[in-house]
C-alpha cells in the first residue's frame, strides 16, 4: 500500500486533544485522512494497524466526521447500477439504524430519493447514460452536473462520484468516522459485499421489508451476502451491535429478550489498545 493522504476538509468541526479535555483547535485540524486504491486480501491488515498507530497516538474522530468508501466503478453496468440503487432502497432503513448514523450527518448522506427509485424501475434504463439522466432530473439542484460538489452527491449511495467524478467510483458515504479497526473492517466488507450483491444479481427489488427484529433480518441479510463463518463473525456483530431483537430467532418470546454482550468480542478481536 502507498501512503496515504492528508488533506484539507472544511465541513470538519476543529478539536484536539488538551490533556484529559477535549478542545477548540485551529484550521490546521480540519483535515481527513485519504488512502490509496487498496485491495481486501492485500491491505485490510495494513489499513486496520494504521487506525490502531493513529489512535494509540492521540487522534480521534467527533461527530462532525464521517468514512467515505469509494469501490472501482469499471464492472458496472446500467443493470447493476439500478441494482445498487433498489438494494439501498431496500435496506435503507435498517442500515440507518445498524450504522447509527450521527444526526448532524444526515444532510450529507441522504437516503435514497423515492421519486428516483421510482421513476428508475419505471424506465429501466438500458444505458449509463439514461440512468444518469434520471440521477440529476430528480436532483434538487440545478447546477452543472460537472460541478464537484453537485447536490446530488450526498447520499447513502453516491453516484455523482460515477458520472462526474475523476476515477469512476461508486461511493458509499453511511458511515460514522471511527478509530475502532474492527468496525472500520466491517464497514469496509459491507461496502464490498454490497457491490458483489449489485454485480452479480440478476434482478433487484426496492420494497422494504417490514420486520420487529431487526437483529435477525441484518444477520440474515448478511449471510445472503457472503458474511459467512469465523472469518466474519465480529464483522456481523458489530453491524447488528445497534439493532433491536434477537439475531438467532426470527419470532417469538426469545425474539424481545436482550442478549447478553460478549465479553470475550475485544479479544476475538485483536484489538489491543483501540
Amino acid at each position: 500500500m502507498t501512503s496515504c493522504a492528508v488533506i484539507c476538509d472544511g465541513s470538519i468541526k476543529r478539536q484536539k486533544k488538551a490533556g484529559r479535555q477535549i478542545v477548540s483547535a485551529d484550521g490546521e485540524y480540519s483535515v481527513e485522512m485519504v488512502s490509496p486504491i487498496l485491495t481486501y486480501h492485500e491491505d485490510i491488515h495494513i489499513l486496520q494497524e494504521l487506525v490502531r498507530r493513529l489512535r494509540k497516538a492521540g487522534a480521534f474522530a467527533n461527530s462532525s466526521c464521517g468514512i467515505h468508501i469509494h469501490l472501482d466503478g469499471a464492472p458496472h453496468t446500467a443493470r447493476s447500477l439500478r441494482n445498487f440503487i433498489n438494494i439501498v432502497a431496500s435496506k435503507n432503513d435498517l442500515f440507518y439504524k445498524a450504522l447509527a448514523v450521527e444526526p448532524n450527518r444526515m444532510s450529507y448522506c441522504k437516503k435514497m430519493d423515492e421519486k428516483l427509485v421510482a421513476k428508475i424501475n419505471k424506465a429501466k434504463p438500458k444505458t449509463i447514460e439514461k440512468i444518469a439522466d434520471i440521477w440529476y432530473e430528480c436532483s434538487d439542484n440545478n447546477g452543472s452536473r460537472g460541478s464537484r460538489y453537485h447536490n446530488s452527491r450526498y447520499h447513502w449511495l453516491n453516484l455523482h462520484s460515477y458520472f462526474n467524478g475523476e476515477n469512476k467510483t461508486v461511493e458509499l458515504r453511511g458511515f460514522n468516522s471511527e478509530l475502532h479497526a474492527g468496525k472500520i473492517r466491517a464497514f469496509v466488507v459491507l461496502a464490498l459485499a454490497l457491490n458483489n450483491q449489485a454485480l452479480t444479481q440478476k434482478s433487484a427489488s426496492p420494497r422494504k421489508n417490514q420486520t420487529e427484529n431487526e437483529k435477525f433480518a441484518m444477520r440474515t441479510y448478511l449471510n445472503r451476502i457472503g458474511f459467512i463463518g469465523e472469518e466474519f463473525k465480529n464483522c456481523r456483530e458489530h453491524l447488528c451491535e445497534k439493532l433491536l431483537g434477537n439475531a438467532a430467532w426470527r419470532q417469538g418470546s426469545r425474539a424481545n429478550t436482550p442478549r447478553r454482550a460478549s465479553v470475550a468480542m475485544a479479544t476475538t478481536l485483536a484489538m489491543a489498545g483501540v
